[in-house]
């Protein structure tokens, strides 16, 4: 009856159990300085109610109970991570660590009296290393909903200022004469916030994805062939007339205009970076029965592999950018959409042979 006197010892000594691991959380752990005891002990309590019946041997253990059992007390373990993720000063090592103080109390209080058999131990050992698994899983799927639900309510919010300044450039503009020495300064603030907007429109899509939901796509039946012609002839305008563009005729597909756009984009803006200077940067677009391919060739020092495994993946950035700016996103939402749109993005980097970036889509049916 070993064991039952130790569920009533636990169940009796409860209350003093809470009351020595408060003292030695708040001595230990310094984020539990800042909240009241309720606060603190938040689910603990229940945990330990939990931990007096797995101990009893007065509750017949039938594998229904046992099950009961488990769900109750990932529930409660999921309860007490999730309470300790809404505190912006708690972080998971502290909340690893008031477990660690909670089973050397348990033990301490006890043991007052003899060892507990081994059998005891386990359950209380084995219960601890549950609670702790299923407050930590769920301290960290809370706090990233935290920090998504952050990065999408700042990127909303970021948008009206940016906009009021975009607006009020824009009228400022049209008010200067030609030939006035501010309407440059006026035009650089504008392409500076169109960089800004775009960013800003990173993070959103970004954040959207992380959370599983998928890109907003409109798609329409599209010429790539004058959709890339034209994107081509912009960037030529930006970056005096480094861009070839070698395209078969009539190529058609089912894309969002606007978001293929915005991958040629990126991708055109990365060889300009970190490709060789003032080398030609090469557009060619193919096609088959069945696929589109558009492959985006500059010359320069090849990409390392260690960092093309690494290159799709988001606030990931090779070591060789230098002081160039950005948020790490460009590639991983590049490719994102290409897979949004059925396809597929890949890189081939070689000494002597440059780099390319090689999209693939669907051709549209005839």
């Amino acid at each position: 009856m070993m064991l039952n006197q130790t569920s009533d010892r636990l169940q009796q000594n409860a209350q003093r159990i809470m009351q020595m691991w408060e003292a030695r959380a708040r001595a230990e752990v310094s984020a539990s300085i800042h909240h009241e005891s309720l606060v603190l002990q938040n689910s603990l309590p229940k945990y330990l109610n939990q931990l007096v019946d797995e101990l009893s041997t007065q509750i017949e253990r039938t594998p229904a109970r046992i099950r009961t059992d488990k769900v109750e007390s990932t529930r409660i373990g999921k309860l007490h991570g999730q309470e300790r993720a809404g505190y912006a000063d708690y972080s998971m090592t502290q909340l690893i660590f008031e477990y660690h103080i909670l089973r050397q109390v348990i033990f301490q209080v006890l043991e007052e009296e003899g060892p507990l058999a081994v059998r005891e131990r386990d359950i209380i050992i084995d219960s601890i290393e549950q609670a702790v698994n299923d407050a930590a899983t769920q301290f960290s799927l809370t706090l990233r909903e935290i920090q998504e639900l952050f990065m999408v309510t700042l990127t909303h919010d970021l948008r009206s200022p940016v906009n009021v300044v975009k607006m009020g450039t824009q009228l400022i503009l049209r008010r200067l004469e030609r030939g006035d020495a501010h309407v440059d300064v006026a035009v650089r603030i504008i392409s500076a916030i169109d960089r800004m907007d775009a960013m800003i429109q990173d993070l959103l899509d970004a954040s959207r994805l992380r959370t599983g939901e998928p890109l907003k796509l409109e798609l329409e039946a599209c010429d790539l062939a004058r959709l890339v012609q034209e994107i081509v002839e912009d960037l030529n305008f930006t970056y005096r007339e480094r861009f070839v563009l070698v395209s078969d005729a009539e190529v058609r597909s089912r894309c969002s205009p606007k978001q293929i756009r915005r991958v040629i984009e990126n991708l055109a803006t990365n060889a300009v970076k970190y490709g060789a200077a003032d080398t030609p940067i090469t557009l060619t677009l193919q096609q088959s029965e069945t696929q589109i391919s558009l492959t985006l060739h500059n010359e320069g020092n090849p990409i390392a592999l260690d960092a093309q495994s690494i290159l799709f993946q988001q606030f990931r950035r090779t070591l060789d950018v230098g002081d160039q700016t950005g948020w790490g996103l460009g590639l991983f939402l590049a490719k994102s959409i290409v897979e949004a749109h059925q396809g597929t993005l890949e890189v081939e980097s070689a000494e002597g042979k440059g780099t390319s970036f090689i999209i693939q889509l669907p051709k549209l049916p005839r």
